[in-house]
């Protein structure tokens, strides 16, 4: 485990236990899709699990040392390994409208950062699976009512039905992070288009939660709404009072406002 040392500045922790490696290779179903896509392989802990699996198993990493480790140590990957930043990175050049899954022991610096750009393909990916730090995926899957529950929680659960599968200790880790781990999968929703507009929903959202502690009639505010609308009841409500469906239907009040 010591051929390629771990990175500070990527967020590098390699996972050593072998049984956990395969335990998240196992979360994903491999149903309607073909092809995977591994963020962050490092020396490919995961991969070799991955690569057992009938289906097709690209990767995608920026460091250039695991990029020679992996391309040295796992022939099956040859023509698949990406070494380029996920976050900037067309993944269509390679899976060109294709659907596909993806998974990975995320970075904990840009975990969030990768959920995020992985909605922007939300189309494509029906399966996303993967270790997160422990209180970034229960983030992503609380429910509403909580300090936790926030933009994340939301955006990702109007496209995806969010599940916490299990906790990672850190010692498993080379080197050790200093908080535990959490593995979650996404299963994206069979009805997935919002019955609203999905730019306007996107906005409404972030701008609630950026002023979590105030009402919804102060914190969407600047989205200057008519005096009419700002007197519904819903406005009464802080954000983390709303569920997915009604952070929905409060989408479809301001369109119907004229915004």
């Amino acid at each position: 485990m010591e051929a390629v040392k771990a990175k500070k500045h990527l967020g590098q922790h390699f996972l050593k236990d072998e049984s956990i490696a395969k335990a998240i290779a196992d979360t994903l179903n491999l149903e309607g899709y073909s092809d995977i896509l591994e963020i962050g392989p490092g020396m490919g802990v995961l991969t070799k699990y991955l690569l057992d699996k009938p289906i097709n198993t690209y990767v995608i990493e920026i460091d250039k040392e695991s990029v020679v480790y992996l391309n040295d140590n796992y022939p099956k990957l040859k023509d698949k390994i990406i070494c380029q930043d996920f976050l900037k990175y067309n993944i269509n050049e390679i899976f060109e409208g294709k659907q596909f899954a993806i998974i990975g022991n995320f970075p904990y610096n840009i975990s969030t950062q990768i959920v995020f750009r992985a909605l922007e393909y939300r189309n494509q990916i029906p399966e996303f699976s993967g270790m997160f730090q422990k209180e970034v995926a229960q983030r992503i899957c609380e429910k509403k009512g909580t300090k936790a529950y926030g933009i994340l929680s939301v955006l990702v659960q109007a496209f995806y039905d969010a599940e916490y599968l299990f906790t990672v200790d850190e010692t498993v880790f080379i080197p050790p992070p200093k908080v535990k781990s959490g593995v979650l999968r996404l299963r994206r929703k069979e009805n997935y288009a919002l019955p609203c507009g999905e730019k306007l929903f996107f906005t409404v959202v972030k701008t609630a939660f950026q002023q979590r502690r105030k009402t919804l009639r102060n914190s969407l505010k600047t989205l200057n709404l008519s005096d009419n609308l700002r007197e519904h009841e819903i406005f009464n409500l802080r954000p983390e009072q709303l569920n997915v469906a009604q952070f929905i239907e409060l989408t479809q009040k301001i369109e119907a406002d004229g915004i």
